[in-house]
């Protein structure tokens, strides 16, 4: 790992001290709150979710000088406070990720897929330029991961062009990755390889920390989106499409609203991903599954084929 001094994170916490509030929510209220986040983002909290929620709105509430959630619920859903609603979705929203999370995925990428787009593109077949969209990015380790595997496999000696799109609905994770600072322990999910030539590890005031180089920074565009508000505003189309680990949060609907407004912006020979966790089963016709989690546009054959060629060879 590269080993240059950081520039100071920006990520000083209040020394105010404060002790949590106490909250407690009636089924009415709480079906309140259901209906809310559902209508702004979505993703459906199942009725065991009680302490979940108070828990995660303790906070809000204790900024906002407010002693319950009726008071908040009130304030919340009020349609001039749509930034409090973002807070409030911030707040209930789980963002759990890693470097390489599946590694299996990146694998399949770097060994079977780029070997193809490099013959496609001398072919002819394909242009020199690449675009994945990881939506549901949380704090950035997928979005970056994407963008060293691409940097490795594509290089802009060779008049490739790539960039990585990564939007989430979390102002919040949307921040801490923007400054592309990790704590050193995630740097055991990244390959050595990977780890020695685009992370840098901190120093002095920046000790236990580590940096994704600038270089890989570069590639990565950040964007706040609500995948539950679509047609989305994204211009052109994407060879994959990373959305892994976001469907599990939505009901039937919501996901079928998802995935559908998705795959409009999937390139016809291009890629959809999804956690191993999920299945697309029931979700969409669209789609026909390569390898489980892995799937393609139906009707559109040439990547399949091509994968079966570069498997026999």
């Amino acid at each position: 790992m590269r080993q240059p001094d950081l520039s100071p994170a920006s990520c000083s916490a209040s020394s105010k001290n404060w002790s949590p509030v106490q909250l407690t929510v009636s089924s009415a209220l709480f079906a309140r709150f259901q209906e809310l986040i559902y209508h702004e983002s979505g993703i459906w909290l199942g009725n065991s979710k009680t302490a979940l929620l108070c828990g995660r709105l303790a906070r809000r509430l204790r900024d906002l000088g407010m002693g319950s959630l009726a008071e908040y619920y009130s304030f919340v859903s009020d349609a001039e406070h749509q930034q409090e609603r973002a807070l409030m979705i911030d707040a209930i929203t789980t963002n759990e990720t890693r470097f390489f999370r599946e590694a299996k995925h990146f694998a399949f990428l770097a060994n079977s897929i780029f070997p193809i787009w490099h013959r496609w593109a001398a072919e002819g077949r394909r242009p020199r330029k690449i675009r994945i969209w990881s939506a549901g990015c949380s704090s950035g380790e997928e979005p970056y991961s994407i963008a060293m595997v691409l940097a490795k496999s594509f290089p802009p000696a060779k008049d490739w062009e790539y960039e990585v799109f990564a939007t989430d609905i979390s102002h919040g994770v949307l921040a801490a990755a923007r400054k592309a600072v990790y704590d050193l322990s995630k740097s055991h999910d990244i390959p050595a390889e990977f780890l020695r030539q685009y992370m840098l590890k901190g120093l002095a005031s920046q000790d236990g920390k580590m940096k994704v180089a600038r270089e890989i920074q570069r590639l990565v565009e950040f964007r706040w989106l609500n995948l539950n508000r679509n047609p989305y505003p994204v211009d052109g189309q994407f060879d994959a499409i990373f959305c892994r680990n976001v469907l599990i949060y939505f009901d039937a609907a919501s996901k079928n609203r998802v995935v559908e407004g998705l795959i409009d912006h999937l390139s016809p020979d291009g890629l959809f991903f999804s956690g191993h966790s999920e299945s697309l089963h029931n979700v969409t016709s669209r789609l026909q599954p390569i390898l489980p989690t892995v799937y393609r546009k139906r009707g559109h054959d040439s990547i399949a084929v091509d994968l079966r060629m570069h498997s026999s060879s």
